[in-house]
C-alpha cells in the first residue's frame, strides 16, 4: 500500500483546537438526546429487558464503537429498529442472559463480515432509498415527538415504529392529544421549540459557542423546578421526566450489569438469534452509515467494512456486560451532524458523558423534562424532512421519486427495518424493469448505403435480459444486417451467449439476416465475425451511383448533427484498408479547423479523399488531386464544401474592396493567389457600402460570396478538367457544391 493510501484509509487527521471544541459541544448535545432514547428503546424491547441495558449499549456505542470506527460523524447505540427482533428473540430464548450470549456471537459474526470486506455491499444501496431513509426519520421525529412536546405521550421515546407498545399508532396518538394535554410539559416544550427557532435565525446566537440544545435543557430544568413550586396542574410527574436508574453505591451500580449464560452455547436457537441480529444490525448500520455520510457537510466517506468490525466489537462487549445490540443510529448521528461535529471525538465524548452522568449524577439527569428533549428532536426532524429534499427527488424523475416516497411511507407506516426492505425491493424492481426494457441500445443506421441495425450490449447482460434480447433478434426481418457490439460489455450470461451463437449459426441464415459480431473474442466463448463491410469496398464503389453517394454524405451529416454517429472499429478499418483504398467521393474543403470533412460527414477510414485549401479554391495541384480521385481511384462524387464565416473569403472581400495586396500586407509570397481566385465572386457582389454595414449584414454578405465561390469552383473544376467533364457528361460522376454552417453543424447541399 502506498503512503498516500495509508494516510487516507487508515489514519484520521488529527483534530484541531477548534474541531475539539465543536466535537465536545456536539457530544454534549448527542448525550442529552441519547439518554432518553437508550431508556426508551430498552423499555420498548419488551418484558425481561432491564432499562439499564439500554444505557450500557449507549455507553458502548459511544466509547467502544467510537474508538474503533473510522466514521467521522456516525453515532452508535441501541436501535429502535431492533426492538421487535429483541422482543421476539427474548420470547424464544427465555431469558435475558441467553439473549446476551446471542448478542455476543452476533458481534463475532459482524467482525468476521467486516474482515471479509462485506461492507462493500453498501455501495449497491440506491441513493433514493438512502434519501428516503433520512426523510422518513425526519417525518417520524416530527410525528412522534409532538405528543411528547405537549406532555401527552408518557410512553418510551424509543417507539419509532408505527404500531406502539401501548396499542396506539402514530396517528391515533396525535388524535388523543386534545384530551390529554399536560400544561406544564406543554409550556416547557413549546418554549423550548420557540427558543430553538429564534436561536437558529439570530446571527449572533447561531454563531455562539454555546449550543442551543444545552440552553434548551437548562431552560427545561429551570422551568421544571419552578413548576414544582406552583404545584397542581403545573407539576410535571416523573413519567414526563428522564428516568435513569439510580445506584446507591458503586457495588450497586456494578450490580446492574448482567453476564451471558454460556451454558446455552450448544443451543441451536442461540445461533439462529445471533445470525438474525448480526444480519439485521449490519444492514441497518450500513444504510445509516451511507445516510449520515450524505449529511456530513464535508462529504467524507466512511469505511463500511471497518464499521462492521467496530459494530461487531461493540456487540461482543454488549453481550458480555449486559447491553442491547448496537448499530449506527441515524437519529443520534443526524443530531451529531446538526450540532456541528467534526470528528469521531464527539461520539466518544457522548459515551463518556453517559457513563459519568449515569454513574455519578442520575438524580440530576432525572430533572430533565422529556418535552424539552422532544423539541430538540422535532427541530432535527424538520431539517431531515425538508421540503427542498422532496422537491429535488421530484425533479429527478419517477425512477428516483417513487422508490424515495415509497421508502418514506413504508418506514413511517411500518417500522424502520420493514420500510428499508420495502424501499430496497421497489428500487430493485425499478432497476430490473429498466434492464428488462433496455438491456441493450439498438440504433438503426444507414451505413455506407445499407440499413444496419447496430446493437450495443450493456456493461452487464444477465439472464433477465434474455427475453428482451431474443425479441430484438426475432424482430429482424429478411435482408437485415445486424452488428452485435460487445466492446463495452464485461459480462454476458451463458444463456445469452448460447442464444447469440444459435441465432448466428442457425436462425439468421434461414431468415436471410446477416450478423456481425464485434468485441467478443478473448472474453467470451464467441469469436468476432464481421460480415458487414464497415469501410468502402471495391464492389460497393462500383455499384453505387453518384446520387447514392450524395445521399450517403447527407445522411452522414445528419448523424453528425444529431449525435448519432456510427460506432466504428477503426483498428479493423486500418487492417481492412491496408492493401488498397476505394473511396466514394473527393471532398474539396477549406482548411478552417472547424470543418474537418471526415467528422462533419461522419465518414470512416478509406471512405473519402479530403483535399483542403484556404477558401476551397481550385488550383493546379488541388485540381490534380481531384483528378487522381476520379480517374485513378474511381470516386463517384466530387464535393466542393465551403462554410459560413470563412476567414479566407472575409479577408478577400476586405482586400478587394480596399484595393490592397495580400502579399504586401501580410509579407506572404503566395497568399494573393487565394485572393485572386475569390476576387471574381467579390466583384460580382455589391460591396460598395461594405465599410458602413453592421456586423450582421457584413456576415450575410460574406456568406453569400462564399456560396458563389463554391459554385464558381464547381464550374471551374468541370471546365478545366476534361476527365471530370467527361465523367459528368456520361452520368458516372457528379460535382456538387455545399456550404457548412459553423454555428449549427448543418450542411446545405447545392446539388440543384
Amino acid at each position: 500500500m502506498s503512503q498516500a493510501s495509508t494516510t487516507t484509509t487508515d489514519i484520521l487527521p488529527q483534530p484541531s483546537r477548534s474541531s475539539i471544541v465543536s466535537d465536545l459541544i456536539a457530544g454534549g448535545v448527542v448525550f442529552l438526546v441519547a439518554l432518553p432514547l437508550c431508556l426508551g428503546i430498552a423499555l420498548a424491547s419488551g418484558e425481561g429487558v432491564p432499562l439499564f441495558s439500554g444505557l450500557v449499549s449507549g455507553i458502548i456505542g459511544g466509547i467502544v464503537v467510537g474508538v474503533i470506527s473510522r466514521s467521522h460523524t456516525s453515532v452508535s447505540g441501541p436501535a429502535a429498529g431492533l426492538t421487535a427482533i429483541v422482543a421476539s428473540q427474548m420470547a424464544t430464548l427465555g431469558s435475558f442472559e441467553s439473549f446476551l450470549l446471542a448478542v455476543l456471537i452476533a458481534g463475532v459474526i459482524q467482525t468476521v463480515l467486516g474482515i471479509m470486506k462485506a461492507g462493500v455491499l453498501s455501495a449497491f444501496f440506491p441513493s433514493s432509498v438512502i434519501k428516503g431513509l433520512l426523510a422518513a426519520i425526519g417525518v417520524i421525529l416530527i410525528l412522534k415527538q409532538i405528543p411528547h412536546l405537549v406532555g401527552h405521550d408518557a410512553d418510551p421515546e424509543g417507539e419509532m415504529s408505527f404500531s406502539q407498545p401501548d396499542k396506539e399508532n402514530t396517528f391515533s396518538e396525535l388524535m388523543l392529544i386534545a384530551g390529554d394535554l399536560h400544561i406544564g410539559a406543554a409550556v416547557i416544550g413549546l418554549a423550548s421549540l420557540a427558543l430553538l427557532f429564534v436561536w437558529g435565525r439570530t446571527k449572533f446566537l447561531k454563531s455562539s459557542v454555546i449550543p442551543a440544545p444545552l440552553v434548551v435543557v437548562l431552560l427545561g430544568v429551570g422551568l421544571n423546578l419552578g413548576m414544582r413550586m406552583l404545584g397542581g396542574r403545573w407539576l410535571i410527574e416523573a413519567s414526563h421526566l428522564v428516568q435513569v436508574p439510580a445506584a446507591g453505591s458503586l457495588s450497586e451500580f456494578v450490580g446492574f450489569l448482567r453476564m451471558p449464560d454460556f451454558t446455552q452455547i450448544v443451543n441451536p436457537a442461540i445461533y439462529v438469534a445471533a445470525f438474525t441480529i448480526a444480519i439485521v444490525a449490519s444492514l441497518e448500520t450500513l444504510l445509516n452509515l451511507e445516510a449520515v455520510d450524505k449529511l456530513d457537510p464535508q462529504q467524507r466517506d466512511s469505511q463500511p467494512s471497518r464499521e462492521l468490525i467496530a459494530q461487531g466489537c461493540g456487540n461482543m462487549v454488549a453481550g458480555l456486560i449486559g447491553g442491547l445490540p448496537v448499530t449506527s443510529v441515524i437519529v443520534r448521528s443526524s443530531v451529531n451532524v446538526n450540532a456541528g461535529a467534526k470528528t469521531k471525538l464527539s461520539a466518544i465524548f457522548h459515551g463518556v458523558l453517559l457513563l459519568f452522568c449515569v454513574a455519578m449524577l442520575p438524580r440530576y439527569l432525572n430533572l430533565i423534562p422529556l418535552s424539552a428533549l422532544a423539541a430538540i428532536l422535532l427541530a432535527t426532524g424538520f431539517k431531515l424532512a425538508s421540503p427542498q429534499l422532496f422537491m429535488q427527488m421530484w425533479r429527478d424523475g419517477r425512477n428516483q421519486f417513487i422508490p424515495f416516497i415509497a421508502t418514506v411511507l413504508s418506514i413511517v407506516l411500518t417500522d424502520l427495518l420493514s420500510g428499508i426492505i420495502l424501499g430496497l425491493v421497489i428500487s430493485i424492481l425499478f432497476i430490473l424493469n429498466s434492464n428488462l426494457r433496455r438491456p441493450i441500445r439498438r440504433v438503426v443506421e444507414t451505413q455506407l448505403g445499407e440499413k444496419v441495425t447496430h446493437i450495443e450490449l450493456a456493461n452487464q447482460v444477465s439472464f433477465m435480459n434474455r427475453a428482451a434480447f431474443d425479441k430484438i433478434l426475432n424482430d429482424a426481418s429478411e435482408g437485415t444486417h445486424l452488428i452485435i457490439d460487445a466492446r463495452d460489455t464485461e459480462y454476458i450470461d451463458p444463456d445469452v451467449q448460447s442464444l447469440i451463437r444459435d441465432y448466428k449459426e442457425n436462425t439468421a441464415p434461414v431468415r436471410g439476416v446477416s450478423v456481425s459480431l464485434r468485441g467478443f473474442t478473448g472474453r467470451f466463448n464467441i469469436e468476432d465475425d464481421v460480415a458487414i463491410a464497415e469501410h468502402t469496398t471495391r464492389e460497393l464503389q462500383r455499384q453505387v451511383t453518384p446520387d447514392q453517394v450524395l445521399e450517403i454524405l447527407k445522411e452522414g451529416n445528419r448523424r453528425f448533427r444529431t449525435g448519432d454517429r456510427l460506432s466504428r472499429d477503426f483498428g479493423r478499418q486500418v487492417d481492412a484498408t491496408a492493401e488498397e483504398q476505394t473511396p466514394l467521393a473527393v471532398v474539396l474543403s477549406c482548411i478552417d479547423s472547424r470543418v474537418p470533412a471526415e467528422l462533419v460527414l461522419d465518414m470512416g477510414l478509406g471512405d473519402i479523399f479530403s483535399v483542403r485549401v484556404a477558401g476551397n479554391v481550385i488550383g493546379t495541384k488541388s485540381l490534380g488531386s481531384v483528378e487522381y480521385g476520379v480517374a485513378v481511384a474511381g470516386v463517384k462524387l466530387v464535393l466542393v464544401m465551403g462554410h459560413t464565416r470563412c476567414g479566407a473569403v472575409t479577408s478577400s472581400v476586405e482586400m478587394v474592396h480596399a484595393g490592397r495586396n495580400a502579399n504586401v500586407e501580410t509579407g506572404c509570397e503566395h497568399l494573393q493567389s487565394i485572393v485572386d481566385e475569390i476576387a471574381p465572386c467579390v466583384k460580382s457582389a455589391d460591396t460598395s457600402q461594405f465599410d458602413t454595414l453592421n456586423a450582421a449584414d457584413k456576415e450575410t454578405l460574406v456568406d453569400g460570396i462564399a456560396k458563389q465561390n463554391v459554385l464558381r469552383t464547381v464550374q471551374t473544376i468541370i471546365e478545366r478538367s476534361s476527365v471530370i467533364r467527361t465523367g459528368t457528361t456520361a452520368g458516372n460522376l457528379k460535382v456538387v457544391g455545399a456550404i457548412y454552417d459553423v454555428k449549427t453543424g448543418a450542411i446545405e447541399f447545392l446539388d440543384g
